[in-house]
């Protein structure tokens, strides 16, 4: 028992009687209420004896207050996207070894086409509730508490395993640093998302602060990527939030919609942008525009985030100093994380109770300031035999509020390509003069020679939680296209000058 209802007392004392500490758009809980049904939904799940438990639904109060009560009852907790793949969703059941299943949708079709012989129980706060005689036991760390599955690179599910207080270490470090006391957060994330779920309640709620949860129509978000922005304009208007958590696209979009006249509300005090490079001039021109925006640094298996800018410590440039519960080294120019682990991957016993996590990113400390410089394995070496980091690139081709999604591609040929997407009412023409721009900045090796143009939601097919692009999964996808950029060159003979 982790005692998380005598916590939520705790900072009930400390606060105005009645003060807000998570709302939707159906009810709203003060602490005392909050800990109360934490504590009534914690003794319903240990009465139902189960180990583990898959929380499948939007944004809600009643999806914090499940999650919370899984961490009061010992029970670990598997958060499920709803925009997993039945594939993705029925492996990860059966991996995680689920006893129970949650979900606000009255039929979950994902997992009963495998988990046949499944019992329904009866509804629980607004949520359906399914029992599956799965027989399995879950092949974890000792010490689990929450599964996170990544997307991967491949699309294939990988589950991350965290302790109760590695968690709350990570949300603890992030109250301390951005140290806004009483904030009113926005989560315009999904709270399956790791980031939201530690950074967007645990820590607010650590700081005596209000959560908003609103679901998906209300944000004006759906999915992994589906965007209404005029759903989203007016939600941040009227929640009128000190914080909100932002994913490079996110970033873009409401910079454009400055650009276009809309006014951030004067309650905004710090929005974070996490998931991706994310460029300087992107950063310097939200704060032109009154967005205060601070980068920040993280992976799952480091419990979400490991650095972040803050107001009166930052830098366009960089992703922030490293918090205060972890530490960060350099091997070879790959970034190493100490004193903050994951317990390991599910299933797989190498991995698990590590000493140091090898972050896959390329980087380095300057001033106490973290610098990322792209993914180690996503590093495109040219046919002329030069090395090129496409998050780089990307991060150039996103630097203005113009493009909504985009991929630099060109591993092992003479030059690059990029696969773009934009709304409807930016031209080809608007993108080649960008195109142009961006390419007279560059070095000739990295410039982009060809590019076409994608409907967003063709390549957000293949986009993580965060925004990010899956690049072997793109390349598959698009190979058609991608082929005809190099088969152009060969067959009308011309040479790497006139391409670029």
């Amino acid at each position: 028992m982790n005692k998380l209802v005598e916590l939520l007392r705790s900072i009930a004392a400390t606060r105005p009687e009645g003060t807000c500490a998570v709302v939707d758009g159906d009810s709203e809980l003060s602490f005392l209420d909050l800990a109360q049904q934490v504590q009534e939904s914690a003794d319903w799940l240990r009465s139902l004896d189960i180990e583990v438990l898959a929380l499948h639904g939007e944004n809600s109060v009643n999806w914090v207050v499940i999650d919370l009560a899984c961490q009061e009852a010992g029970i670990v907790c598997l958060p499920m996207p709803t925009f997993f793949s039945e594939e993705q969703i029925n492996r990860c059941l059966d991996e995680a070894g689920v006893d129970l299943i949650l979900s606000d949708q009255d039929s979950f079709p994902h997992c009963l086409s495998r988990h046949k012989a499944f019992t329904a129980l009866n509804q629980h706060r607004a949520f359906y509730v399914w029992r599956t005689p799965n027989g399995k036991i879950a092949q974890g760390p000792k010490g689990t508490q929450k599964i996170t599955f990544t997307s991967g690179s491949s699309g294939a599910p990988k589950g991350v395993c965290l302790s109760f207080e590695h968690q709350w270490a990570v949300a603890k470090s992030l109250a301390d640093v951005i140290d806004i006391k009483n904030p009113k957060h926005l989560c315009l994330l999904p709270l399956s998302t790791l980031l939201e779920n530690i950074a967007g309640v645990y820590s607010p709620l650590l700081s005596g602060g209000c959560v908003f949860t609103l679901n998906d129509k209300q944000r004006g978000l759906s999915g992994s990527s589906g965007l209404d922005m005029s759903a989203l304009l007016k939600c941040i208007e009227r929640v009128r939030p000190n914080t909100m958590i932002l994913i490079p696209q996110l970033l873009t979009a409401l910079v454009a919609a400055c650009s276009q006249g809309w006014v951030p509300p004067s309650s905004l005090k710090f929005v974070a942008v996490g998931g991706g490079k994310v460029s300087a001039e992107l950063i310097a021109a939200a704060h032109q525009y009154k967005l205060p925006v601070y980068q920040g640094y993280g992976l799952s298996e480091c419990g979400s985030v490991v650095a972040l800018n803050t107001p009166g410590n930052a830098a366009l440039h960089s992703v922030g100093r490293v918090l205060p519960h972890c530490s960060v080294g350099l091997e070879f120019g790959e970034i190493v994380i100490s004193g903050a682990n994951h317990l390991g991957y599910l299933g797989d016993k190498e991995s698990w109770y590590p000493t140091k996590i090898y972050s896959g990113d390329m980087g380095f400390l300057e001033n106490e300031k973290l610098t990322i410089e792209g993914r180690k394995k996503n590093v495109l070496i040219t046919s002329f035999g030069r090395n090129v980091n496409p998050e780089w690139l990307e991060s150039e081709l996103m630097s203005a509020p113009l493009l909504s999604q985009c991929i630099v591609l060109g591993d092992a040929m003479p030059f690059l390509c990029a696969l773009l997407c934009a709304p409807t009412q930016v031209s080809d023409g608007d993108i080649t003069t960008w195109l142009e721009k961006i390419n007279a900045r560059l070095p000739d090796y990295a410039r982009i020679g060809r590019w076409q143009r994608l409907e967003v939601e063709q390549l957000n097919l293949y986009a993580t939680a965060n925004g990010r692009l899956q690049r072997r999964k793109v390349e598959q996808a698009f190979s058609e296209i991608i082929n005809n950029f190099y088969s152009e060159c060969h067959v009308t003979g011309h040479n790497i000058e006139e391409i670029q």
